[in-house]
């Protein structure tokens, strides 16, 4: 899989993992995120060495995040995707997912998933519904695993 940049204005995202603010990623997810709060360094870091990782840059500050875990064959599950509020509100969301959704490797995909609390007019401008048959998907859940 080779690298993708992508740019719009001062704007740059990135796959480039080298190049991704990983304490900067975990501070947002551990203190900012409702769905991974607490969650520790060691598993943000292992979840990016097992992802398709795509960082939102404004000139060389990371501003926002997304990871796909995928088989890059069939299935993709759409993660972790945020952009800091003083960003927020400048089509960065939009560009973001743009970028993922049209990203070489992550074509031809059967299924994608996501899980969301408010986002889903974002997601709905990219195709995504709710879930045609709920009662075919089940799932194993922990979500106090990062509480203290």
């Amino acid at each position: 899989m080779n690298a993708l940049t992508v740019h719009k204005d001062d704007f740059f995202i990135t796959t480039e993992t080298d190049h991704l603010d990983i304490p900067f990623i975990h501070y947002f997810l551990s203190k900012k995120s409702y769905w991974a709060a607490n969650i520790p360094l060691t598993t943000v870091e292992r979840s990016i060495q097992n992802s398709l990782c795509f960082g939102v840059f404004y000139k060389e500050k990371q501003v926002g995040f997304a990871r796909v875990i995928t088989d890059f064959s069939t299935f993709a599950y759409l993660a972790d995707v945020f952009i800091i509020e003083e960003k927020r509100g400048l089509g960065l969301s939009k560009f973001l997912m743009g970028v993922i959704c049209t990203h070489p490797d992550l074509q031809g995909l059967r299924r994608w998933v996501l899980a969301t609390a408010d986002a889903h007019k974002l997601y709905e401008q990219f195709g995504f519904t709710p879930l045609n048959k709920p009662e075919r998907f089940m799932e194993l859940h922990n979500p106090n695993l990062y509480m203290p």
